[in-house]
């Protein structure tokens, strides 16, 4: 994790603890719709079986937006959001950056809200991820299979200001890979498989 988002998630729980006297208890229920809004830290593993490429792609921070839409007060979706990242491509094979690329990874979770911690309201999840590859910006003959499908596992932390606003933690895992091919021939699978760390703010309807 980053420093930026060490100090974020000490921000988040400084200020969890000062309004914790005024936060609201009030638990969700059936029917609510809590949207957020998150910076996110996309730190990539950088797996590959590719030994003559040793492929990486760039660590980035990047907005992104969700929708959760409860199904009881403990049983829940999430839709996590973004528009399509740009990152580096790089290989320590080939002496650094070789390309770029863009991806766009929506991500769908069933979560399990825990409800007996008054305005503290932790919860996990589990889901499925897909991305889609575009702009993809190789050395000339190389080329990556467009589309991923993944699993992802989450974590996160709401904090309820008042019945309505709440300050939110989040961190997933989530599988996003793709094969390497040269000519069309595959050379092996990139495995970005990125750990996403989020802090940002909350608002229930």
């Amino acid at each position: 994790m980053t420093k930026t988002f060490q100090r974020a998630a000490l921000a988040l729980a400084v200020a969890s603890g000062l309004a914790a006297p005024m936060a609201a208890q009030a638990q969700f229920k059936a029917g609510d719709i809590l949207a957020r809004v998150r910076a996110v830290n996309i730190d990539p593993a950088n797996d590959d079986t590719i030994a003559i490429t040793d492929i990486s792609v760039s660590k980035k921070t990047i907005p992104e937006v969700d929708f959760t839409y409860f199904l009881s007060p403990n049983l829940a979706t999430e839709l996590i959001l973004t528009y399509p990242q740009k990152h580096d491509v790089s290989s320590t094979a080939h002496g650094g950056k070789i390309g770029t690329l863009k991806h766009l990874p929506p991500t769908l979770t069933v979560q399990y809200h825990f409800t007996d911690f008054g305005a503290f309201k932790p919860y996990l999840g589990a889901g499925l991820n897909y991305t889609r590859f575009s702009s993809v910006n190789l050395p000339a003959g190389f080329s990556i299979d467009k589309n991923s499908f993944g699993l992802a596992v989450q974590a996160g932390l709401d904090f309820a200001i008042d019945s309505q606003w709440s300050l939110n933690l989040d961190v997933k895992k989530v599988q996003i890979r793709t094969d390497l091919k040269s000519g069309g021939t595959g050379l092996g699978k990139i495995k970005v498989d990125p750990l996403l760390v989020g802090v940002g703010v909350g608002y229930k309807f």
